[in-house]
This record gives structure tokens, C-alpha cells and sequence, in this order.
């Protein structure tokens, strides 16, 4: 029997009214179960909004050095467990060992970085205009929120929702994906054991059109964050807006790596490689164009075809260079995507084809694709596949390649290749996008900067992570006092 996973509301792990359940299959091996979960209703995420306005007073008039150390302790809790944790990632969601180990450190790093910042949240003094007076602003917390998180990050992205708005002095609802909620239930079971008070932080599992848009529209929750496809996080925002909530969004990508002559080839290949193929391309912030200088074009595709041919697909637990998508639904897209590239008459070097069965069994995997001879125009080149597919785009040059970068409706995750100095700060001052690399891969981002994008890819509203990941979950009240 597969494990049980209930909700988690007031404090009290509970069973959906509904009576139904949903299984979690393993994405390298679909046949075994990994959990079974609550199809939760709207009656549900009602219970779990009203546990989380009772218990919002108390936890905003919490001192912050004491939700601090809830945090804190949670993080320590998860830190004890990270072996298993890795291991429940792995068999839930796909990633290799390494990425997950990765990313289970990355939760760990988020709840020690924001317990600490619990402790010296707060305003500023400004000099007022006259005698015998004080001016300064504080922060106060929004209320309850509501956070909806993808699956592809299914402990880093609620650590890093949820870690903030705690330390803040918010209360929260968590809607985790229905294809790996089982890493946020692991989060909730350390909150709970590092003391967490009841209401403060509840779990509701189920369907986004169930429990998702009814969170995002309910008239008790002051704020909703996502994370998830430009799609349906337009969808939320809309929703959101009717009744001025705050709403923040971090959506898709469409992002590029330029490669200019003075790169090293085989570096930039690396680079690309590791930003394209890595977490199997499930990144918002994967490269998925590689826009490269006429001089080095051939040499480069040649070489990125044998960094393609090279990886090494498998099951996760093993270790490989590559798992499998995280279902058969994010497989066919990825297939399909395949189909239409060749079909809009760009060349299929290697890859885009689900490996032997023998090699794999049942599981969910494809073979990194590299495509050349891309237009930018062609949907390939446009639209987010969310899979190892690389289309690599000619440029005559360094002009050309800014304005291919810079011409896709997404704008979340760009990088230069390049020993130009010159070519590497315009790259960063006029890349339309919200994160800007220099000779490094698009993927991977520090916990204490924010993190965002532009266009299609962002409400454009608030950054996450940081100090940044503060200012979403906090109002600020200026303070005016006459003495």
C-alpha cells in the first residue's frame, strides 16, 4: 500500500471531506505509486483559509527572533532528513540524485536565511520637516496568503514562498502541484515538529481548477503568489485582481545563450549543455535557444551534438546525467514539440526520440534534442517546451544576436559567452530580461538576490527571494508623530 497523505489544516493532518484520493505515480518507473493524496474541494481550502485567519493576529504579534526560530528549527529538522528527502524527490519528480540533493539543500538554505531575517525586519527613519517630531515607516504583514507552486521545484519554490511569508508575520496556504506534492508535505511535517502553531501555515492538495483558482479568488486571502505557466499564472492575476489582492506571478521562459567568436566553443558548450539538458529542461529558467556567431556556428553545433549524444539517461537514483519528465503528459509535449520543428523545416541533428526500452523500461524519458538550421520566427524558437530541446539560431553578428535574444514574448533567463568586455556589458544592459549571466549557464540562482522576469515571463510586480522576497508579503505604514 502506497503512503496516505492528508491535508494539513489547524495544526491536524485531515482527510479531504471529498473521501477521494489521487496517486503520485514515479516518473522513471510509472508502475510504483509514490503517494496517494487528498482531492481536496472547495470545502477543504474554506477550512483551511478560516484556520489561517484565526491564527493570523497572534502569529503577526509573534516577535520576529520567535518565528525566526520556528524557522530555523525547521530547517534543522529538514537537514536531519536530507537523505530520505533526496531520495522522495528523486522518486517523485525525476531529478537525478545530485539535482535533487541540490535542491532539498537549497529549502535547508532558505529557512536558515529567513529565520535570520525574521529578526531584523522592519522600517526605516527618515529627519522630519520640523522640530519635535519623528518620521520612519514600518513593515507589517499582508494577512493570509496564498502560495501555489509548481511541480518542478517541489521543495526549493515553497521554501522559498513560504519561508518569507512566515517570517514576515503571514499566515499561509500552500497549493502545491498535483504531479509532486509529496516534498511539501515533508516541509509541513518539519514546520509541525519544529513547532509551528496551529493555522499558521496549512496544506491543501488537489486540482488547480478545485482548490487553485477558488485560493487565488477566495475574499479572505490579502495576497496570492505562483509560480507556474504564463497561462494559467495570467489566469490567476486576473482573478486575484477583482478584488485588488496583491498578486505576484513568475511564469515561463524562452531563454537564450548568446555565443560570440572570442568563447571558448567547448566552454560554451558545457555552459549550454548543462542550462538546456539539466533537471531534463524543466526549468523555467532553461536555455532553450542557443544563439550563436556565424564564425563559430558549425564548430559549435558539431560539438554540441556530441555533448547531446554523450548524456546519460536514467533513473534518477542512479545517478545519471538525465532523468525522465515528470509525466507521460510533459513527455508527448516535449514529443510533440519535436514533430513540429522538423516540420517547420529545421534540421534534427540527434536526440528528441524516447530511448530503447530496454534501457529505460516504462519511464518517462526522451533523448536530448539539438535542432539547427532555426529561424527565430518558428515556434521552437518561441514558444517554452519545458524538455531537452535546444534550438541553435545563426547570427551574423553581435547586433543581430541581441536583437534574436531580445525578440521572444518571455523575458526571464539570458546569458553571453564571450571574452569581449565591451560585448558582455551591453549584453547585461540591454537584455530584456530579468536575470542577465556572463559566461555562465541560464539556470541556477543565489538564495539572497531577487529573482524575476520581464514580459511574459513576470506580473511584473514583485521579485522574489532576498530582501525582495520580503517586500511581497509585507505592507508599509509611514509614521508620522508629533512630541
Amino acid at each position: 500500500m502506497p503512503t496516505v497523505y492528508e491535508n494539513y489544516v489547524n495544526g491536524e493532518w485531515i482527510a479531504s471531506e471529498s473521501g477521494e484520493t489521487f496517486d503520485v505515480e514515479n516518473p522513471a518507473d510509472p508502475s510504483e505509486t509514490v503517494g496517494r493524496f487528498q482531492a481536496s474541494t472547495v470545502d477543504d481550502l474554506d477550512a483551511a483559509v478560516d484556520a489561517a485567519v484565526d491564527a493570523q493576529s497572534e502569529w503577526a504579534d509573534t516577535p520576529g527572533p520567535n518565528r525566526g526560530d520556528v524557522l530555523k528549527r525547521a530547517g534543522e529538522l529538514l537537514a536531519e532528513r536530507k537523505e530520505s528527502a533526496t531520495e522522495t524527490l528523486v522518486r517523485e519528480e525525476g531529478k537525478t540524485r545530485a539535482e535533487a540533493a541540490g535542491e532539498v539543500q537549497r529549502a535547508i538554505d532558505i529557512f536558515a536565511y529567513y529565520a535570520q531575517k525574521a529578526r531584523d525586519l522592519g522600517g526605516i527613519s527618515k529627519s522630519p520637516s520640523g522640530r519635535n517630531k519623528d518620521l520612519y515607516t514600518k513593515r507589517e504583514p499582508l494577512g493570509t496568503v496564498g502560495l501555489i507552486t509548481p511541480w518542478n521545484y517541489p521543495v526549493a519554490i515553497p521554501a522559498w514562498k513560504l519561508a518569507p511569508a512566515l517570517a514576515a508575520g503571514n499566515t499561509a496556504v500552500v497549493k502545491p502541484a498535483s504531479a509532486a506534492p509529496t516534498m511539501t508535505a515533508v516541509l509541513f511535517e518539519c514546520l509541525d515538529e519544529a513547532g509551528l502553531p496551529a493555522g499558521v501555515a496549512n496544506m491543501v492538495t488537489g486540482s488547480g481548477s478545485e482548490v487553485g483558482t477558488p485560493l487565488a479568488e477566495h475574499d479572505d486571502v490579502d495576497g496570492v503568489s505562483f509560480t507556474g505557466s504564463t497561462a494559467v499564472g495570467t489566469s490567476v492575476a486576473r482573478s486575484a485582481a477583482d478584488d485588488l489582492k496583491r498578486v505576484q506571478c513568475e511564469m515561463g521562459g524562452k531563454n537564450p545563450t548568446v555565443v560570440m567568436p572570442s568563447a571558448d566553443v567547448d566552454e560554451a558548450v558545457e555552459i549550454l549543455g548543462a542550462g538546456a539538458f539539466g533537471t531534463t529542461g524543466q526549468s523555467c529558467t532553461a536555455a532553450s535557444r542557443a544563439i550563436v556567431h556565424e564564425e563559430v556556428y558549425d564548430e559549435f553545433v558539431e560539438a554540441m551534438v556530441e555533448y547531446a549524444t554523450d548524456v546519460e539517461i536514467g533513473p534518477g537514483l542512479e545517478n545519471p546525467d538525465m532523468g525522465p519528465h515528470v509525466s507521460a503528459a510533459e513527455l508527448e509535449s516535449t514529443l510533440e514539440y519535436v514533430e513540429i520543428g522538423q516540420e517547420e523545416g529545421a534540421t534534427l541533428e540527434t536526440g528528441g526520440e524516447r530511448p530503447a526500452e530496454s534501457a529505460t523500461g516504462d519511464g518517462y524519458y526522451v533523448e536530448p534534442a539539438v535542432f539547427s538550421d532555426v529561424d527565430n520566427d518558428m515556434r521552437i524558437a518561441q514558444e517554452e517546451i519545458f524538455g531537452p530541446v535546444l534550438s541553435v539560431i545563426e547570427a551574423s553578428d553581435f547586433e543581430e544576436a541581441l536583437e534574436l535574444a531580445n525578440d521572444v514574448d518571455y523575458g526571464l533567463s539570458a546569458s553571453v559567452v564571450t571574452q569581449d568586455l565591451t560585448e558582455a556589458d551591453a549584453f547585461v544592459d540591454r537584455i530584456e530580461a530579468g536575470v542577465a549571466k556572463v559566461n555562465e549557464k541560464t539556470t541556477g540562482l543565489e538564495l539572497h538576490v531577487p529573482f524575476g522576469g520581464y514580459k511574459n515571463s513576470s506580473t511584473n510586480t514583485y521579485r522574489e527571494q532576498g530582501d525582495a522576497g520580503l517586500d511581497f508579503f509585507t505592507s508599509t505604514k509611514t509614521v508620522y508623530r508629533n512630541y
